[in-house]
């Protein structure tokens, strides 16, 4: 097994300093912009030079986050990122949107691509597809076991990387839409105001209207730093912290830890749980305890915990770490009126000094003093890996110790400056291309989404475009209804659900439907054959990203519901886009169960609700039991633009149903078959905001 590599954030410039001093090979930070901690203190395009110098000159790597959703009017300012971090010679880009992935391998192809967590790759197609696409790593989802970790290991020609410890989000990262519709702070977008933090209560019992005050939503911490060694046993390339937002003390806490368990020798659990926990820490997606000892909030004895570990942990980067090895060459002495002292690195750097005195003969054998006076490097990132000394006539002589420290302090200070120089990668021009906008004002057709066939009225069947049901539903869907009938792929697949989805595709691949519904760059994989849609779990916010997936050969495509009008115009791949125009939206999609903080899973009905602090209820689905189901938590206020669908720049209007009755599906067609306004509480989202 082969360490991996310690991957610490870097939200700000101390924060870079303690990851750095206490050990870490690599840090990840982000561009002021296009990252998804905005809030982070974040690096501009000169403080992102001056980082990777002081972290080369250490022998760390530098990836940088431009992990966020992009809209066609910042497209350029992305490419200028791009170049900024070229320029600045940084490692790595950590890219979410397709369109990210393009400039970064248009631009600056030498530049390490890694495919951000908000991906959602979980299974080992994933793996594959983003390698595909040209990448060189890939972050995994979070909600993983050690077994589905190593399935994807196995799999994938790319680097794997996971996350270690840190805060746990409650939804599968890139499929929460939370913090942008109850607060327009999008967690896509970099700007997650955390509203799962706050109460929602499962609690059962609870009054019409009255407040929730349990925080069913809030996960305990993850940390992984116990199973360090089978991460690295399943084949784990990088093993990440999470915590940009975090101080210093805790980057520092986290890394120090990581390093000893990497050695084989034990840690300060205490420190690390003090340092930042909420209520303890959970592992129980990696061991396969999903259960309610996962959920968690962060308690006053906690911060008194932190409080008073930080003089502690703050030890742990008042020195730098000693880990760059330095040779030093010496030659020179008596009969040569002075010493050239040589020191190089194992990366070819090469720096020369000489004694500003003459030795004098020496009355007995100076190298062990010398040895000493040169192994003294505390203070830098250097370590002494060796002296090799060829005297001239006379021998190297008698100089004074202080002046082997001054010769010494010379050659790691230009050996320090020469490591320090940045090396941009090339940059190829790229003219970023123009894309048409689409037409506003005529009449999207219309298309449905049901939960099962049985949801679906019949006469209303004939009058929808595109008819659009799980892949579950497939047996049940009546033969005249298969022509316009799309199924839809599971946004995120754990266990085996995988290799069950794709060998059911191939069965029903002459059955007479329309095609299939993708909604995971993973599924692009094993749906040959099938005429392909794009839907919600794509994330497509931009015309670039669209475009990529056209050439993919996506037929079509349902654009991300955060986006506004105004930027969804801009979107006209060559290929029909689609809009949710009616639908209780699903905030988040979740492994964890917030029910299981008040139930068994085995006396679950497959579903209930949470009582926010509002007095509101959130419906919660579940599509299967244990730790291979997926829950969804859904808006209790619906989207709805029936009357306003010609303000949609999209070729299809698509009404997405869920728990409704088909009695109240019926009525809500009717309503957008007929522009109608709707006939009780109702959202148009984020549609008319300047997102």
């Amino acid at each position: 097994m082969s360490r991996p590599e310690i991957l610490a954030p870097a939200g700000n410039r101390e924060m870079l300093g303690a990851a750095v001093f206490s050990g870490a090979d690599a840090v990840y930070l982000g561009l002021t912009g296009f990252n998804a901690r905005r809030t982070a203190g974040n690096f501009t395009p000169d403080e992102l030079r001056e980082a990777v110098a002081f972290c080369h000159a250490r022998g760390v790597k530098v990836h940088v986050t431009l992990n966020t959703l992009v809209y066609d009017r910042e497209l350029s300012g992305l490419a200028d990122a791009v170049r900024a971090v070229a320029a600045a010679g940084a490692d790595a880009v950590i890219a979410d949107d397709l369109a990210t992935a393009q400039l970064v391998k248009s631009i600056a192809p030498t530049l390490h691509l890694h495919g951000s967590t908000q991906m959602s790759v979980h299974t080992p197609e994933g793996a594959k597809e983003l390698a595909a696409l040209g990448y060189d790593r890939v972050i995994l989802a979070r909600e993983l076991s050690l077994e589905e970790i190593r399935a994807v290991c196995e799999a994938s020609p790319i680097e794997v990387e996971v996350f270690v410890h840190g805060a746990l989000c409650m939804s599968v990262s890139g499929q929460c839409m939370m913090s942008a519709f109850l607060g327009g702070r999008s967690g896509n977008r970099g700007a997650c105001a955390g509203p799962c933090r706050l109460p929602f209560d499962a609690s059962a019992g609870l009054k019409p209207g009255q407040p929730g005050r349990a925080c069913h939503l809030s996960l305990k911490d993850m940390d992984y730093i116990p199973h360090l060694w089978e991460l690295m046993d399943a084949g784990v390339a990088s093993v990440k912290i999470e915590g940009r937002l975090r101080t210093p003390e805790y980057a520092a806490a986290v890394v120090t830890a990581c390093r000893a368990v990497c050695a084989g020798q034990p840690y300060d659990e205490k420190l690390v749980r003090d340092i930042f926990s909420r209520s303890g820490f959970t592992d129980g997606y990696l061991t396969n305890r999903n259960d309610g000892k996962m959920f968690g909030v962060r308690t006053e004895a906690d911060a008194a915990a932190t409080r008073a570990a930080t003089p502690k942990a703050r030890e742990l980067f008042r020195r730098e770490l000693q880990r760059v090895p330095v040779h030093y060459e010496l030659s020179g002495g008596v009969e040569d009126g002075g010493v050239k002292l040589t020191a190089r690195d194992d990366d070819g750097h090469r720096v020369s000094v000489y004694s500003a005195d003459e030795p004098q003969p020496a009355l007995k054998d100076p190298l062990p003093g010398i040895e000493r006076a040169l192994g003294k490097t505390g203070g830098t990132p250097f370590v002494m890996d060796g002296l090799a000394a060829e005297p001239g006539e006379g021998g190297l002589g008698f100089l004074p110790g202080a002046a082997w420290n001054e010769l010494r302090r010379e050659a790691l200070d230009k050996l320090l400056e020469k490591r320090s120089e940045v090396t941009p990668h090339a940059v190829q021009a790229f003219e970023m291309p123009t894309y048409p906008a689409h037409t506003v004002g005529q009449l999207p057709a219309l298309a449905a989404r049901f939960a099962n066939a049985a949801q679906c009225p019949a006469e209303a069947a004939e009058k929808l475009q595109y008819l659009i049901f799980p892949i579950t539903e497939a047996e049940s869907i009546p033969e005249a209804w298969r022509g316009k009938t799309l199924l839809e792929l599971p946004r995120v697949m754990f266990g085996r659900l995988e290799q069950k989805t794709a060998a059911r595709l191939d069965a029903l691949q002459d059955a007479g439907f329309a095609g299939a519904v993708v909604n995971n760059p993973a599924q692009l994989r094993y749906t040959d054959g099938w005429t392909l849609y794009g839907g919600l779990g794509l994330n497509i916010t931009n015309p670039m990203s669209a475009a990529r997936y056209a050439s993919l050969g996506v037929q079509g495509m349902l654009l991300q519901p955060e986006t506004a009008l105004t930027a969804m115009q801009a979107v006209a791949p060559g290929v029909p886009t689609a809009a949710l125009c009616y639908g209780h939206l699903p905030l988040m999609l979740t492994r964890a169960c917030p029910l299981r903080n008040v139930r068994d899973c085995g006396k679950c009905p497959g579903g209930g609700t949470l009582r926010d602090r509002k007095g509101r209820d959130f419906t919660v689905t579940c599509s299967a039991p244990g730790g291979a189901g997926v829950r969804t938590v859904f808006n209790p206020v619906p989207l709805y633009m029936g009357e306003r669908l010609r303000e949609l720049p999209v070729d299809v209007a698509v009404a997405a149903f869920t728990t409704e009755t088909p009695a109240r599906v019926s009525q809500i067609l009717d309503l957008l078959f007929n522009a109608q306004p709707f006939d009780s509480e109702f959202t148009r989202g984020l549609y008319y905001t300047n997102n």
